[in-house]
């Protein structure tokens, strides 16, 4: 009979101490299977623990460990192969969308994959909407896939992602409604006014508030990301958004995700009151 699980396999392989050592959790995009951490102990074990979680899940086909924390203007990490096929991209599929990317180039996490969804359900019908950092364009086609907006449009910087988001809009068949642009938030050229403006970048998205009143009219929604410490959640960030932002109501604030032990993803729900 094979192995029930993971650690039952490694039981036979690793010292109790070991096995103890191994972490509990690892994220899947597609078909890697990315740790965010091994520790030092386990170093001359590495290939071993990679190649027992092939041996475990069938639709893992590489297994990677994060070397770098998530860095520089694209927020990228580097990642090693451990065991497994020799490559750093893959199609994952969320609600419904396939999505191509590199997992070192592109910045994604399956951890929002439910945030993400939360923001689909809100879209209405007809909406035009704006996904600024939108990096591969997960945002757009998992509202393309699951809501029917009229129209949206990603803007991202990193020319990597600019490249899959292009190739996952042609995969989906959702050319008629997304339109992926590569420019600097700050100096994008758009035309007219967006019903929601969605800015997924919580290390620096509340610095560019204004590009998006700047598109905004009365009733527009953003949904504003930012990292916070959790001690001040929710009202320390509602102040501060009140802070940059005048003539706006606060609708909600969801915390998303964990940076560090003190540190939380926020979104906050804005609306507009006056353009």
């Amino acid at each position: 009979m094979p192995p029930q699980s993971f650690k039952e396999a490694l039981s036979k392989k690793l010292t109790k101490n070991q096995l103890a050592l191994v972490p509990r959790a690892f994220d899947v995009v597609g078909t890697i299977a990315i740790f965010s951490h091994l520790p030092d102990e386990l170093k001359k074990k590495e290939t071993i623990i990679a190649k027992t979680l092939l041996e475990v899940h069938s639709h893992i086909k590489t297994v990677t460990k994060k070397v770098s924390d998530h860095q520089g203007t694209f927020r990228t990490k580097k990642v090693r192969v451990l065991a497994g096929q020799r490559t750093k991209t893959t199609t994952h599929t969320e609600s419904g969308a396939r999505i191509m990317l590199n997992i070192e180039t592109c910045y994604f996490s399956p951890r929002l994959s439910q945030e993400r969804m939360r923001i689909a359900k809100q879209v209405k019908d007809g909406e035009r909407v704006l996904v600024l950092f939108s990096g591969v364009s997960v945002y757009p086609l998992v509202i393309a896939k699951n809501s029917k907006p009229l129209s949206i449009t990603a803007v991202e910087l990193n020319p990597d992602a600019h490249k899959f988001a292009l190739e996952n809009i042609k995969k989906n068949k959702f050319e008629e409604i997304i339109t992926a642009i590569k420019a600097d938030v700050q100096n994008v050229k758009l035309k007219g006014k967006f019903d929601r403006i969605i800015m997924p970048l919580p290390k620096g998205a509340k610095d560019y508030l204004d590009v998006a009143l700047k598109y905004s009219k009365k009733g527009t929604i953003i949904h504003l990301y930012v990292f916070t410490d959790k001690t001040i959640f929710p009202d320390g960030i509602i102040d501060l958004v009140k802070d940059k932002l005048k003539n706006i109501k606060i609708l909600d604030t969801v915390q998303c995700g964990t940076a560090s032990p003190s540190k939380i993803r926020v979104c906050v729900d804005i609306r507009v009151k006056k353009s």
